[in-house]
């Protein structure tokens, strides 16, 4: 069983160290000044929320992911002094993540948080701020598999920056052409399954559908409508959405626990 207290001490430290960063700095004044900008320049909310979640759902896994897989890198010493105390190497990879987690959800938090409450304090609002906590979880977790992938810090970066090209550019694509292809079958099920493989479609469709997007969707809006708009839908996309945090952070510590530093 984990012992709670080096995982907390390392959270702390790598806390502090990430703060100093000024990364981390530069990424909560990026989206203050951001949203700030786009909710000043229209008069409604809910355009200015659209406008953020376009760029929210490039920007912030991108930006994530970087940082996170480059931070593990620049901390191989840091963890090599910690393998060299009785240390459970489960407790430094956890405490990693939950620095570098914590670091980057409390820029956000300040970032966009901020404005959202003074702007647009309402369940899409909040719809919004709650997706980007949640993206930033899931391509962190992604940046610790890359990162204990390959001890090559340029691949590991590589294959880092290819998950993102994945979820936020290429499956889009993979799904359209999919759909163009098998179009005389009936592929409502499909079409709700493939959402649920890439987290950031779950943040776009259920943000879209509280936007009021969904009639511009036609009939793909329609049955998101009536499958994300239900009591199973939201809490389903919510256990996936966990899902997609815990099981590549799963899998980096497998791979951490058997790796030789």
């Amino acid at each position: 069983m984990l012992n709670a207290k080096p995982i907390l001490k390392i959270v702390r430290y790598s806390v502090s160290d990430i703060l100093r960063n000024r990364f981390v700095l530069a990424y909560g004044l990026f989206w203050i000044l951001l949203s700030m900008s786009f909710f000043n320049l229209e008069s409604d909310p809910a355009k200015g929320t659209a406008s953020l979640l376009n760029i929210l759902l490039i920007a912030l896994p991108l930006m994530s992911i970087v940082f996170s897989t480059t931070y593990v890198y620049n901390s191989y010493e840091f963890v090599e002094l910690l393998l060299a105390q009785p240390i459970r190497r489960s407790a430094i990879l956890l405490g990693q993540y939950g620095g570098v987690a914590t670091a980057l959800c409390a820029a956000f938090a300040v970032g966009l948080g901020i404005p959202v409450l003074l702007y647009d304090a309402s369940v899409r609002g909040l719809l919004l701020f709650g997706s980007g906590i949640a993206l930033t979880l899931v391509f962190v977790s992604l940046a610790f598999l890359a990162a204990v992938l390959t001890r090559d810090k340029a691949r590991g970066i590589g294959l880092a920056l290819s998950m993102w090209f994945f979820c936020t550019i290429l499956y889009d694509g993979m799904v359209l052409m999919a759909m163009f292809a098998f179009s005389d079958y009936p592929l409502e099920k499909a079409i709700i399954a493939s959402a649920f493989l890439n987290p950031v479609d779950l943040a776009r469709i259920a943000l879209l559908l509280h936007l009021d997007s969904a009639a511009l969707m036609g009939y793909t809006g329609a049955l998101f409508q009536h499958f994300f708009g239900s009591t199973l839908g939201i809490g389903l996309s919510m256990v996936v959405l966990v899902a997609w945090a815990a099981l590549p952070l799963w899998g980096a510590l497998r791979i951490f626990y058997r790796k030789d530093l």
